[in-house]
C-alpha cells in the first residue's frame, strides 16, 4: 500500500508539472474563498463598528417620538417619568434655524433639551458646563459646529445668535451665551439623525418661549439597566397609550399610535438583520463561484486522468490497488482545493483589511474563518475528486496500457 507520504509528493509533482493549468484551476477555489472570508470579516467589523457607537449613548436609552405636532407634554413627561424601571429623561425639541457668530450665518440644527440630556444619552463635554434647568438663554454647542461651521471657531462665554421661525411664519432672534463644547466625534463615527457633535443645545424651556409653543417632539429616556430596557420600553408604551386615550389593542400597530419608541436593543437587532440579509446574499454569490470552482477541479482531474492513462496502466501493472490509486487522485485534488483556500483566505483577508481601513471600520477578523475557509476548500477537492479518482481506480491495466 502507498504511504500518505508518497501519495502526496505524487499529488504535488502532478500540480507542478501543469502549473498554469492548476492555477486556472484553483482561481474558482480562491475567489469563491476570498469573498466569503473578505464578506464575512466585514459583517463582524460592521457588528462592531455600530455596537461601539451606539454604546457612546449607552446601551440602555429609549426614545418616544411623537408623529404629531402638540401631542407631547409635561403630563406625558411625568407619566415617563413615573415608570418604573426609568432612570432619567428628558424632553426633546428638534429644529432648523439660522444661527450667526461674528457676522456670519449657518443654518445648524438646535436640540432643545433639559439638564438630564448628558445622562441619559451619555454626551461628554470637552470644555465648559451642560445648562441646568435653572438656565435660560445659554448654549452648547457640538464640536463640528463650534470648530468648522464658521470663519472663526466658537469658544466658552462667546455669544451666538439664534433665529428660529415660528409655525406663523414670523421669525425671532435671541442672543445666546456658550457655556459649553461637546467632545470631538472619533473618526468614522456614526452619523444619526441626533448627532451631538453638529447640534447646538439649548434649554427647551428657551426655545418653547421663543417659538411661542408648549409641546415637546420627543422624549429620551433611561432605563437602570440594559436587561431592562426592553421591559421598560413596552411599561412606556402602555403608561403612554392610556395617558393618551390609545386603545390597548393598538399598542403592536405602529401605524396607527401617534408615537413610536425605539431603544438600542430594537436599533443592533435591526441592524443585525440587515447585516444578515447582506452577508447572506453576498456569501451565495461566493458559494456560486465555489461551485464552479468545483466543477473546475474535477473537470481537469478527469482531464488529468485521461492524459495518465498509461500511467495509471503502468502503476496498477506494478502493483497499485484500486484504493492506492483512489487515495493518490483524491489527495492531489484536495491538495488543488487546499492551494485555493490558503490563496484566497489570504486574499481576502488583505481585502477585507483595505476595505475596513477605507470605511473606517474596526478590524476585526474571526480566526475561525481561516479554519474553515481551509476545510471548505479541503471538502471541495475531495468531493469535486471522487468521481475522476474512482475512474482511475477502476482502470484495467491491459486497456490502460494499451491506449494511444
Amino acid at each position: 500500500m502507498i504511504k500518505f507520504k508518497e501519495s502526496l509528493m505524487l499529488a504535488f509533482g502532478s500540480i507542478n508539472s501543469a502549473k498554469l493549468r492548476s492555477a486556472l484551476t484553483a482561481l474558482g477555489i480562491i475567489i469563491g474563498v476570498a469573498a466569503v472570508v473578505a464578506n464575512l470579516s466585514l459583517g463582524a467589523s460592521f457588528d462592531q463598528y455600530f455596537t461601539d457607537e451606539l454604546g457612546e449613548f449607552g446601551d440602555n436609552f429609549i426614545i418616544v417620538m411623537a408623529q404629531d405636532t402638540g401631542l407631547f407634554g409635561n403630563s406625558q413627561l411625568e407619566v415617563i417619568r413615573r415608570t418604573q424601571g426609568v432612570e432619567d429623561v428628558s424632553p426633546l425639541k428638534q429644529r432648523s434655524a439660522e444661527v450667526e457668530f461674528r457676522s456670519v450665518s449657518r443654518q445648524i440644527t438646535i436640540e432643545g433639551t433639559s439638564q438630564d440630556l448628558p445622562d441619559v444619552l451619555g454626551i461628554n463635554l470637552e470644555s465648559g458646563n451642560y445648562f441646568t434647568d435653572n438656565n435660560q438663554f445659554v448654549a452648547v454647542v457640538g464640536n463640528q459646529v463650534a470648530t468648522e461651521r464658521f470663519d472663526r471657531p466658537i469658544g466658552n462665554r462667546n455669544s451666538i445668535d439664534i433665529t428660529f421661525r415660528r409655525s406663523d411664519g414670523t421669525t425671532v432672534t435671541q442672543t445666546f451665551k456658550v457655556i459649553g463644547i461637546t467632545e470631538a466625534p472619533e473618526p468614522g463615527a456614526l452619523q444619526t439623525g441626533f448627532n451631538p457633535e453638529t447640534s447646538i443645545f439649548i434649554p427647551i424651556s428657551a426655545m418653547n418661549e421663543l417659538l411661542d409653543e408648549t409641546d415637546y417632539g420627543a422624549f429620551a429616556a433611561r432605563a437602570a439597566t440594559p436587561e431592562e430596557v426592553r421591559p421598560v420600553s413596552d411599561q412606556i408604551d402602555r403608561n403612554l397609550a392610556r395617558s393618551l386615550g390609545v386603545p390597548a389593542r393598538d399598542l403592536d400597530r405602529d401605524d396607527v399610535k401617534p408615537y413610536s419608541i425605539i431603544n438600542q436593543a430594537d436599533i443592533v437587532e435591526q441592524l443585525d438583520e440587515l447585516t444578515t440579509a447582506l452577508t447572506v446574499l453576498i456569501t451565495a454569490v461566493a458559494l456560486i463561484a465555489l461551485l464552479v470552482g468545483s466543477i473546475g477541479i474535477m473537470n481537469i482531474m478527469l482531464v488529468t486522468v485521461t492524459e495518465r492513462t498509461k500511467e495509471i496502466g503502468l502503476m496498477k501493472s506494478l502493483g497499485f490497488t484500486y484504493r492506492d490509486l483512489l487515495s493518490l487522485f483524491l489527495i492531489e485534488a484536495m491538495v488543488l482545493g487546499l492551494i485555493g483556500g490558503i490563496l484566497g483566505a489570504g486574499l481576502g483577508l488583505v481585502g477585507s483589511f483595505i476595505l475596513e481601513f477605507s470605511l473606517g471600520l474596526p478590524h476585526v477578523f474571526p480566526i475561525y474563518l481561516i479554519f474553515t475557509a481551509f476545510f471548505v476548500s479541503v471538502l471541495i477537492g475531495l468531493i469535486s475528486g471522487v468521481y475522476p479518482a474512482n475512474k482511475a481506480a477502476k482502470m484495467n491495466p491491459v486497456d490502460a496500457l494499451r491506449s494511444e
